[in-house]
């Protein structure tokens, strides 16, 4: 595969050095516009950028639907190959085309993404997110007339956005509302729990004073501190949760809003669970102190659920964060190369 990659480099570094030299007859002739698209529609970037770098009037080239390279790049979802924009010193003039249908560059956020790409992302409620972000970063660069500009069927940019992605918002408000109603069981369980061991403390009470019996001794401060930990974290993820299935589910939700409160959600979730095996685990060690020989099998068997709620959650959690707080899936910071 790797022979493959540096021959086909080879190959289209000697197809630069035809198409820098060719006028568009010969380009049309050749098939140099067909490949420049159907490269963008399967996201090939390098094969992209180097022709157009070795010519850059193909910069301008459209396709039969008067469709540019950046157009075409939206359209197909292609953030690599559309991130070439901000690479432009023209990047307004690229944004201005008026396509078929009357459709402009915004018009092609509103669409459809495709679904192969979309696929990849896990939960509506992230391939939501995901269309929010495409539509938003091409809403922050085109002139602003085109943000009111109605197409042939007398849509604007949003209504379009709003109608091809009705099933995708229903979709994905019945993901997030699944799933933090799975959760918000398990943070009420927590809570209760909590809640009942604060009062029914190990080893009990001394019957003169009301004091706990241990309440000297250092495992049984670790047991109280895990305790509150496990009870205020917990709560905090049933209120995040409970946010979350009483929010209005308006498409800009998507966007931050409804991501923000899952992240924080989870976390607590997966804080107060932790915290709780830490506080059963200080409750064994002083009940049975000195029977190390069934403490630590307990101890160890105690750190199960953590792993598996780890194993089974962090994916998703990283995912939404990554997608939420990351750096993007666009190269802001390209270099100029025209």
């Amino acid at each position: 595969m790797k022979l493959v990659h540096v021959q086909s480099l080879e190959l289209l570094d000697r197809m630069c050095k035809e198409v820098s030299s060719s006028n568009e007859e010969q380009r049309k002739k050749s098939g140099v516009y067909f490949s420049i698209f159907s490269s963008i529609e399967r996201g090939n970037f390098e094969f992209t950028f180097g022709i157009v770098k070795a010519n850059p009037d193909l910069v301008w080239s459209r396709d039969h639907d008067s469709r540019s390279i950046f157009s075409l790049a939206v359209l197909h979802r292609q953030a690599k190959i559309f991130s070439l924009i901000y690479g432009l010193a023209v990047k307004k003039s690229m944004t201005s085309w008026i396509h078929k249908n009357r459709n402009n560059i915004l018009h092609m956020a509103g669409m459809t993404g495709d679904s192969t790409l979309l696929n990849r992302i896990p939960g509506a409620a992230l391939q939501m997110q995901r269309e929010l972000q495409w539509f938003k970063e091409v809403e922050s660069i085109v002139p602003m007339r085109f943000k009111e500009f109605l197409n042939n069927d007398h849509l604007t940019p949003r209504e379009l956005f709003t109608k091809n992605h009705k099933d995708l918002m229903k979709e994905g408000e019945k993901w997030m509302k699944g799933t933090a109603t799975s959760c918000t069981v398990v943070g009420a369980l927590t809570v209760t729990i909590m809640f009942a061991a604060a009062f029914t403390v190990p080893g009990g009470n001394v019957q003169d004073t009301g004091y706990p019996i241990f309440l000297n001794e250092k495992l049984f401060m670790l047991f109280i501190i895990s305790d509150a930990l496990s009870l205020f974290s917990s709560s905090t993820s049933v209120l995040m949760f409970l946010g979350i299935l009483t929010s209005r589910y308006a498409e800009d939700d998507f966007l931050e809003s409804l991501p923000r409160k899952m992240i924080i959600g989870l976390s607590t979730l997966f804080f107060s669970i932790a915290a709780m095996m830490m506080a059963f685990s200080a409750a064994l060690l002083i009940m049975l102190h000195g029977q190390s020989w069934i403490v630590i099998p307990v101890v160890c068997l105690a750190t199960i659920p953590i792993t598996l709620f780890v194993l089974m959650q962090s994916p998703l959690l990283a995912d939404m964060f990554i997608s939420t707080y990351g750096p993007g899936i666009f190269d802001k910071k390209m270099e100029r190369w025209i």
